[in-house]
């Protein structure tokens, strides 16, 4: 029987070491190489739920619009799904209706003149609580009221204020020797009573913005202004203005894109009247899929995919502009 005699490792400690490192990982080396090579994979599963909520709430609303506005869809085969199809039949439809040059005017008056007063309203309160006064954060709470209402209230709330018989409107213009106004049963005055409801509302967005824009201006730079001799005027004009046109963008166009959407403070007011009077896209496309009793569901859809299409133009020409800026 041969005896195997084990002879002695006689190699130098530190590559004993080292032989034995190379042959048992250790279990911190183990747990590297079960780690993913590359961050891809973590960066998709942050980004899915944001594609799928986008793909639900966004994309596919977007796509079953334009599929109705491309179809002749009726009650049945809005619920069968069998409607034929029709290309731009509905567009033309819409383009040659009497309703379409009233609503467009009126869409175009009440977003200008909408984003006009907001904007000019919320700059100068913004500018006025700026100064950091006595009261300023309360009285500055106190501004947001319109903003955190359901727009069902404010609608309500405008709505009896300007009642041509019980209104408190008519009651002040009594006192001081006016006449009573028709608000909201006058076509003279009905786009202007949604307008003025509409400012009142969209106000404290502007100065919540705006305000939040003033304050990452330095002040130093108005001490070396008010040092120059520049008074408030200049000092607003040269410094505050400039540098509040990216946060100003930003709110017009967030601003745009809203009001050409507004739906329900029209309706709850006016309905689109008297006599379409104050009738904008949004409530006609209303009109048209859901308020009368054959509803026109291909045309309504046409006339919200053509605010949609308005809302990604003016998108795309801040983007253009914002682009510029930057490489300017």
């Amino acid at each position: 029987m041969n005896h195997v005699t084990q002879m002695p490792d006689r190699r130098p400690a530190q590559v004993r070491k080292g032989a034995a490192a190379t042959t048992a990982p250790r279990p911190a080396d183990a747990r590297a190489r079960r780690r993913p090579t590359s961050p891809q994979g973590a960066a998709w599963a942050f980004l899915a739920p944001v594609t799928l909520y986008l793909a639900l709430f966004y994309a596919y609303p977007l796509y079953r619009n334009l599929d109705l506005s491309l179809r002749d869809y009726t009650v049945r085969s809005f619920v069968q799904g069998d409607a034929p199809f029709t290309g731009l039949a509905n567009y033309t439809k819409v383009f040659h209706d009497p309703t379409f040059a009233p609503a467009l005017l009126h869409t175009v008056v009440f977003t200008a003149v909408c984003l006009v007063f907001q904007y000019a309203i919320g700059l100068a309160l913004a500018v006025f609580f700026h100064q950091h006064f006595r009261l300023s954060a309360t009285l500055r709470a106190l501004f947001l009221v319109p903003w955190l209402l359901p727009l069902i209230v404010s609608a309500s709330t405008w709505s009896w204020m300007l009642n041509s018989d019980s209104g408190i409107v008519n009651a002040a213009l009594h006192a001081v020797g006016v006449g009573p106004v028709n608000w909201l049963t006058s076509p003279d005055w009905s786009l202007t009573s949604v307008i003025l409801a509409n400012i009142w509302i969209g106000v404290p967005f502007n100065l919540v913005v705006l305000y939040s824009g003033l304050q990452s201006i330095p002040a130093s730079l108005y001490e070396a202004a008010a040092l120059d001799g520049a008074n408030a005027w200049q000092r607003f004009w040269r410094i505050t203005f400039p540098l509040l046109r990216p946060v100003s963008a930003i709110t017009l166009l967030l601003g745009l894109v809203y009001t050409l959407k507004v739906f329900d403070i029209i309706w709850i007011m006016t309905k689109g009247g008297p006599a379409d009077s104050s009738t904008t896209f949004a409530t006609w496309s209303y009109q048209l899929g859901f308020g009368n009793l054959l509803p026109a569901f291909g045309p309504g859809a046409a006339v919200g995919n053509l605010l949609v299409v308005a809302a990604l133009v003016f998108g795309l020409i801040y983007l253009k502009v914002q682009r510029k800026q930057a490489l300017s």
